[in-house]
């Protein structure tokens, strides 16, 4: 595959041409030429690695920042991802990375989508182009792609506890190195957050903790008091003459540890009653500085190097904002989180064959459906980990805002709570992502299944996602949860499936009901249908057959009628008969035991197809019945093998593993 893009800036007289040739297996390569007329990044162009930033004036880094941006901007505008978190994050990357000794000195990010910038600026603006891109740069920070990635950061609220693990490491073997801790205050909602802080206040380190807040959700602005007490507490002066004064009181036998800790939350105290301001580490054992602002990349560079040698554990909140830079992003920076392609002049969104009919997402067919049953039923609550745009919840929360919860970056508490909801007589739909999901695996034992609680667990974005990678894959839901005693776990083959079984699952006493369905869209454009209750553990035949039979769960059923499809009009082709069975199981969990009984009593052989990862999934679930029913049939299993599946669009994936409906009809043609 070729891609070939041509831009031609007439202000700056920049041309970037730009070829990757990404086949679909072995190695990627990549070309880039660049005129010698780019005026447009004059000090970019001669950075590779931070130590050419650091070599730089600080007062060249406001127009280093500006540089950055526009080539953020500029190459997203053609290769979509991350935008606006990026943007809000451009001086904190610079400023931390011309202070701080990097790679020696750790900086943790949490959540990859603010790392562009930190990308550009460790070795890989010459391949920022191939981001998110099939054997291109990876979509999140992974330290198997750079020394500069320390961690993985693919979900939120990491950084914290990874942050300290890796202080405590530095401390434990001698070595003179810094860490800091970047988490923006919607990852600090995340219990896993507070857990890491609670530690952090207890366990000796010299941990920063940079909280990027472009929500204003934690203090609010003041004016000049605050910038007052940020220069006061900022200032070399204060903090030699604070640090004397304690090895003295030291000394004089009036200061130890236990008394220390409750000076420093008298401190955070007093500058919450000066300031008006509250904050939820004045009750920790930790420095806090802040807020300041966090665009102004000079006054940052000149507050990190005031406290970067600090001892003792310290946070400094800076106010961001999201998009920054770039207007459309700032006025509306949900939707620019990740906006796809967009013409860079106008600001406009990019949609291919706009005026030509396409199926609806699978997430808008969720949420248009999630309203019309509220609407019939009033138990129906709706509940989302800060996801309602990207689950489509929000089409509910505009008409129903006080049935619709947005519980922040917290999935066991959004499953708990659910939980709670359901055990008093309403009927919560809990929208989690699949990999999410995974962090909330106790939560639906323990505070949903084992009371078999009447709610619905819906995990969107289940089976390959694409461009997101590893980190987002809904690979294993179908793995985890299906020992788990009292659920009933269905997929749907299509638009119209979903819609049924979000009507089954609301009915009385179907308890915890798990409905997956993956990322993007389905294949009905006429996709409303009326509502049908299914019979729980009960698939369909969607065709019949005489050779074999293919069992598959889900909407990667598409893939394989294509498959079948494919293989029967070679063997017509090739003056052959070949007639395949095909039934969608609809549930893995019951499992319909009447189609696998007539299955193995008509074939001996059988292909079972599933977009999860092949051990202890959907195909298992089929071998454990086969062999305990002692049905002599041939099962061979289609699905995720058993690695991390790398990133790249569905379709490049899906071939790479051996899941698309080529490889589907070559098993078939076996």
């Amino acid at each position: 595959m070729v891609f070939v893009t041509c831009k031609l800036k007439k202000k700056h007289y920049f041309c970037r041409l730009r070829i990757v040739y990404t086949p679909f297996r072995g190695e990627g390569y990549e070309w880039i030429i660049m005129t010698e007329e780019n005026n447009e990044f004059t000090l970019l162009s001669k950075i590779k690695y931070p130590e050419d930033l650091r070599k730089l004036r600080i007062g060249q880094l406001p127009q280093l920042c500006k540089e950055l941006r526009t080539d953020i901007i500029e190459e997203l505008s053609v290769n979509p991802g991350h935008l606006a978190s990026s943007l809000g994050v451009v001086e904190i990357t610079v400023a931390l990375h011309y202070v701080f000794n990097t790679p020696n000195d750790r900086i943790v990010w949490d959540v990859g989508h603010q790392a562009y910038a930190h990308k550009i600026l460790t070795g890989r603006k010459d391949r920022f182009g191939t981001n998110r891109k099939f054997h291109g740069l990876k979509p999140f920070p992974f330290p198997t792609e750079s020394e500069y990635d320390t961690f993985c950061c693919g979900h939120a609220s990491n950084s914290i506890s990874a942050a300290l693990g890796m202080a405590v490491a530095a401390r434990q073997q001698g070595i003179d190195r810094k860490v800091i801790a970047v988490i923006g205050d919607g990852a600090m909602s995340g219990g896993l957050a507070f857990e890491g802080l609670n530690n952090a206040s207890s366990t000796p380190n010299d941990m920063l903790i940079i909280l990027n807040d472009n929500n204003m959700s934690i203090d609010k602005s003041v004016g000049g008091l605050r910038e007052y007490l940020l220069d006061l507490t900022t200032s070399g002066t204060y903090n030699s003459v604070r640090y004397k004064a304690s090895l003295k009181l030291y000394e004089w036998g009036i200061l130890n540890d236990k008394r220390k800790k409750g000076l420093i939350r008298f401190n955070n105290s007093m500058k919450s009653l000066l300031t008006s301001q509250q904050n939820i580490f004045e009750g920790l054992d930790i420095r806090y500085f802040g807020p300041a602002d966090g665009h102004k990349v000079t006054e940052l560079v000149r507050i990190l190097r005031a406290i970067k040698d600090m001892k003792g554990p310290k946070i400094l909140h800076l106010h961001t904002i999201k998009g920054k830079g770039y207007a459309p992003a700032e006025q509306n920076a949900t939707i620019w989180h990740a906006p796809g392609k967009f013409d860079y002049e106008s600001g406009e969104r990019i949609e291919s064959n706009p005026n030509v009919p396409q199926p609806p997402k699978f997430q808008d067919v969720f949420g248009n459906t999630l309203l019309e049953l509220a609407q019939q039923n009033d138990k129906i609550v709706g509940v989302t980990p800060a996801m309602p745009t990207g689950c489509s919840m929000n089409i509910m929360m505009r008409a129903m805002p006080d049935r619709t919860f947005d519980v922040g970056i917290a999935e066991g508490h959004a499953v708990t709570f659910s939980g709670g909801m359901a055990k008093d007589g309403l009927m919560p739909f809990c929208n989690i992502y699949s990999s999410f999901m995974q962090r909330a695996y106790d939560n639906i034992i323990h505070d949903a299944a084992i009371m078999n609680l009447n709610m619905v667990l819906c995990l969107d974005r289940a089976g390959i996602v694409g461009e997101d990678g590893p980190t987002h894959h809904g690979a294993y839901d179908m793995a985890f949860l299906r020992p788990i005693p009292n659920l009933t776990i269905a997929s749907p083959f299509d638009e119209h499936e979903l819609r049924k079984l979000m009507y089954t699952a609301q009915l009385p006493n179907k308890g915890t009901f798990v409905i997956r369905y993956p990322r993007g869209k389905g294949s009905q454009i006429d996709w409303r249908c009326p509502f049908e209750e299914l019979p729980i553990g009960k698939g369909r035949k969607l065709k019949d057959g005489k050779d074999l039979a293919v069992l598959s769960i889900g909407p990667i059923g598409t893939e394989a009628s294509k498959g079948i499809l494919m293989a029967e009009m070679n063997a017509a082709n090739a003056g052959k008969t070949l007639s395949v069975a095909h039934y969608d199981m609809r549930f893995l969990k019951p499992l319909d035991t009447e189609i696998l009984d007539e299955v193995c009593e008509k074939f001996d052989r059988i292909i079972t197809v599933e977009d999860g990862i092949l051990n202890g999934g959907f195909g298992s679930a089929v071998l454990e019945y086969i062999n305990d029913h002692n049905h002599p049939v041939k099962v061979e299993r289609m699905g995720i093998p058993d690695k991390f599946v790398e990133h790249g669009s569905v379709q490049e994936l899906r071939k790479l593993i051996h899941l698309d409906a080529d490889a589907i009809c070559k098993q078939i043609e076996q």
